[in-house]
């Protein structure tokens, strides 16, 4: 008998506990920096959920945040809130492009965000905004490395 498709087995690339480099280019949403941070993704609440935890420290700060993944049945899609020590929030639908690519639309926001699986193991992380109606510019770009 084959197993229930579970929608959230499309996380377990990233599951785990990850090394993070951040690449912040200058931007007009922020002026240049890098950073280095410790982040796990893991499954939690009989599965339902995937729960992205982690601490970064830039140039000049430092934070942490939580982000939860959950599978919406009635809409079809996967959810994505997020949560910031400093207490702002955002919220983004998701979807995979194919198993390795999972994409995010930031709500209330023109940012998206890919998260991509390497063919060396790593994941790149990148989010962008529009620059005009057909190009977009990176304003975030992390490379997870697995601990």
């Amino acid at each position: 008998m084959s197993k229930k498709f579970d929608p959230m087995d499309k996380f377990n690339f990233l599951l785990g506990t990850w090394k993070m480099k951040y690449k912040v280019p200058k931007s007009q949403l922020s002026p240049a920096d890098k950073g280095t941070g410790i982040g796990e993704f893991k499954r939690m609440l009989n599965d339902k959920y995937v729960t992205f935890d982690y601490h970064a420290k830039f140039t000049e700060s430092e934070g942490a945040a939580r982000g939860i993944f959950g599978w919406d049945e009635k809409s079809n899609i996967y959810r994505y809130w997020w949560f910031e020590d400093s207490g702002a929030f955002m919220e983004a639908s998701c979807n995979f492009t194919n198993d390795d690519t999972l994409n995010m639309n930031w709500h209330n926001s023109t940012l998206v965000q890919t998260f991509t699986k390497m063919k060396n193991g790593k994941v790149i992380l990148q989010m962008k905004t529009p620059v005009n109606k057909e190009d977009f510019t990176v304003v975030l770009e992390v490379i997870f490395t697995k601990m």
